[in-house]
């Protein structure tokens, strides 16, 4: 971290003045205030000892509240959302599991069960019976600033309970995960988010939770994460998600635009239309499949990962141009009425 010391300089005037032939000289005594850079000094430490203990504290409050997940694919982290056993994390932390392991941070273990999951968001939860876990407070992810503190507590690559510290440092929307999956928005953050660290906690100066890790960037020239950026779903959607999760088994609304097709990359020119679901958005503005679809709200859409975070941007209910070239090459514009993403 780096500390920072507020110098204080202090300084007297020395005054005279003069009547006529006679003159009058006044003295002032200063006072020398040596101590004064180690007082500066003192109080700088104090607060940077002030600040090292928030950051144990957050560290305290949140870990019990922060599991590590095994499945047979791999590791990864999760967040106690309720008192019941509830646990939330990435879907893609649990995808194609059938059985999880979850650890706490005291080295208990329980068998887990899948409640449910939403994999446009990337969110799932899953649930231990009969034990008494502790759940983590969740912050209003709407009240953050660029520049808050930001805590990662997880498991990266498996090493439990790891703890990484940094700040907010932007807000996103429409960032793709790949595969076709777009997150609608996504808070960016300096504290190093690694493999295992998914689904663990994001946590503020106060201990609550603002986001769940889901994803680092990746630098093709390096061959590896771009260090210090980082992205987590924020806890708002988390709460809204995980929350349908818990009462359905299933999420009924999502606030996802949905245009209704299933497609596929062209080497950069566009996403092949496959499959067009029948009464769907798509399907109802004349989409059909072997159309390529190029733009999307003036937004060009040149690969699939391109369409879903331009969708990801988009409302419910909202009418957009979608721009398609047919199977004879002419170009045609669909004025598609987009639906609400299923979530069942």
């Amino acid at each position: 971290m780096t500390r920072s010391a507020l110098l204080l300089l202090a300084a007297a005037a020395l005054a005279g003045c003069g009547a006529g032939a006679r003159t009058t000289t006044r003295t002032v005594t200063v006072t020398r205030t040596a101590p004064a850079a180690t007082t500066a000094a003192s109080t700088a430490g104090a607060s940077a000892a002030t600040f090292q203990q928030a950051l144990v504290d957050v560290v305290h409050r949140v870990s019990p509240s922060v599991v590590q997940i095994q499945t047979a694919q791999g590791l990864g982290s999760g967040v106690v959302f309720d008192a019941n056993g509830d646990i939330v994390t990435n879907n893609h932390v649990v995808e194609g599991a059938s059985s999880f392991t979850v650890t706490t941070a005291a080295g208990r273990r329980y068998r887990a069960k899948l409640v449910g999951a939403f994999p446009p968001d990337d969110l799932a939860v899953v649930r231990v019976a009969g034990a008494r876990l502790r759940p983590a407070a969740f912050a209003d992810s709407s009240q953050l600033s660029v520049g808050d503190i930001a805590v990662a507590i997880g498991n990266p690559l498996g090493l439990q309970s790891s703890v990484t510290q940094g700040i907010v440092s932007a807000f996103r929307v429409g960032v793709p995960e790949g595969n076709g999956v777009a997150l609608p928005s996504v808070i960016q953050t300096s504290a190093p988010i690694n493999p295992g660290n998914s689904g663990g906690a994001l946590a503020d100066i106060q201990g609550r939770v603002i986001g769940i890790p889901t994803l680092a960037v990746s630098d093709p020239q390096l061959g590896g994460a771009a260090v210090g950026i980082g992205f987590a779903i924020p806890s708002n959607v988390v709460r809204d998600i995980a929350g349908q999760i818990i009462r359905h088994g299933h999420v009924v609304d999502s606030h996802r635009a949905y245009l209704g097709i299933r497609g596929g990359d062209t080497n950069g020119q566009g996403v092949y239309v496959g499959v067009v679901t029948p009464s769907g958005p798509a399907a109802k503005a004349g989409m059909m499949p072997g159309m390529v679809i190029v733009s999307v709200a003036g937004q060009a859409t040149p690969t699939l990962d391109a369409l879903t975070s331009e969708l990801a941007k988009l409302k419910p209910d909202r009418t957009v141009p979608v721009v398609v070239v047919r199977q004879d090459g002419g170009r045609t514009t669909l004025h598609v009425s987009l639906g609400t993403f299923p979530g069942g």
